[in-house]
This record gives structure tokens, C-alpha cells and sequence, in this order.
């Protein structure tokens, strides 16, 4: 279904930002980007979704694997026991001593499932265990070049490492490109980084809605 979605502002990242601004999608490609009037008079049929602050291109997790691989990210019915943010170091060892497999594998998932709530759409590389590629690979995530050790510890934020939104964004914004999309309550870019992706209310994944802030 072709889906226009709209924002206050629209920063595709290599070009200008567009106030009341509208990217246009078609199953899994964008097919405008623009202002609002001109991108719904080309698509008058387009289902209309649109968003508070700022709408961006999806964001590059590069510290996938330890995320995946060195962390816990605990159930929400073992937040009593565990809390609920990511478990790591030696809270992570003594726990992963005694961890199954699809115990992992549910921390996995979780931890997938939090990427997209903070604006991931693209991963740095994950060649590790076969549980991890799969999840991965059925999150529908796409898999780029990894960035090095992290510095300073991982983080869910991609703003962490990329510091600014060129260097946090998979890419930019262009007609033709996977519908890749992410958006953050914020009124505008400088609001963007000091407040990082936990701004984040809703994130595209191949023109899939795969995440919304409730």
C-alpha cells in the first residue's frame, strides 16, 4: 500500500530539511520526498500517517554484537528479579553461567525488538552464533560493515557513537532507497542529538511500521 508519511520537519540527511515536509512509500521504496502538498498532489490515493517532530532516515547500530552477544536484556516478568535495563559485565557473566539456549535466544530477541524502539534500522556486521544470525535475519535488519571496538562501552543509542545525525543515519532520504524510516518527538535537529534516540515514537523497516510509541 503507498503510505505518505508526513512531519513538522523532514531531514533526509545530504540535502536541506523540509518544513511540513512528506515521504512517500511503496511497499518497500521511497517514491518522494518533499513538501507535504506536493508529495500528496503527486499520491492522492496514499494512506496518510502522520508524525510528531522530526521524521529521518532509520539509524546504524554498530555495537550489535556485544548488544546481542554480551548483554541480557531481561524479560519484563523478570524485572523484579533483574530489573529492566540491559545487563552487562559481571552482572552479565554470572547470569550467562547459568543460561540456556532459549534463554539467549529470548534476550536476542528482546534486544532487537529495543533496537527498533530507539530508530535502528541497519546493524553493524553480526557473524556470530547461528541463533543470532537468524534473529537478525528474520527482524529483517540489514547488515552493514562494522565500525571498530565501541568507544567508551556499548550503548542502544546510535547517537552515542555517531555523535550528530550524519553520522548516526543509515543514509539519506532519496527517491528510490529502502523505506528505512525514523521518527522522534523533538522540534528540530540540534533537539535531535541532545535528547538522542530515545525520542525515537516510531520506526519504518522496509516501508513496514515495525515500531510505534504507544
Amino acid at each position: 500500500m503507498l503510505t505518505v508519511h508526513a512531519a513538522p520537519l523532514v531531514l533526509p540527511v545530504g540535502a536541506a530539511g523540509v518544513d511540513g515536509g512528506a515521504v512517500a512509500v511503496d511497499g518497500d521504496r521511497i517514491v518522494a520526498v518533499g513538501p507535504y502538498d506536493v508529495v500528496t498532489a503527486a499520491h492522492p490515493a496514499a494512506r496518510i500517517r502522520r508524525w510528531p517532530g522530526v521524521l529521518t532516515p532509520g539509524l546504524r547500530q554498530w555495537d550489535a554484537v556485544p548488544l546481542l552477544t554480551r548483554c541480557y536484556h531481561p524479560d519484563p516478568r523478570e524485572a523484579d528479579e533483574l530489573g529492566e535495563e540491559p545487563l552487562t559485565g559481571a552482572d552479565f557473566e554470572r547470569l550467562a553461567a547459568r543460561m540456556d539456549e532459549p534463554r539467549r535466544a529470548g534476550s536476542v530477541r528482546r534486544g532487537l525488538q529495543r533496537m527498533l524502539r530507539h530508530g535502528t534500522t541497519h546493524v553493524g556486521f553480526v557473524y556470530t552464533t547461528p541463533a543470532v544470525r537468524t534473529a537478525v535475519g528474520r527482524a529483517g535488519l540489514p547488515v552493514v560493515p562494522p565500525a571498530g571496538a565501541p568507544a567508551g562501552g556499548t550503548d542502544l543509542d546510535p547517537f552515542r557513537r555517531g555523535r550528530d545525525l550524519a553520522g548516526s543515519a543509515h543514509g539519506p532520504l532519496t527517491v528510490g532507497a529502502r523505506a528505512d524510516l525514523a521518527v522522534f518527538d523533538v522540534p528540530d535537529e540540534a533537539a535531535l542529538c541532545a535528547a538522542g534516540a530515545v525520542a525515537c515514537v516510531a520506526t519504518v523497516l522496509g516501508g513496514r511500521l515495525v515500531y510505534r510509541r504507544r
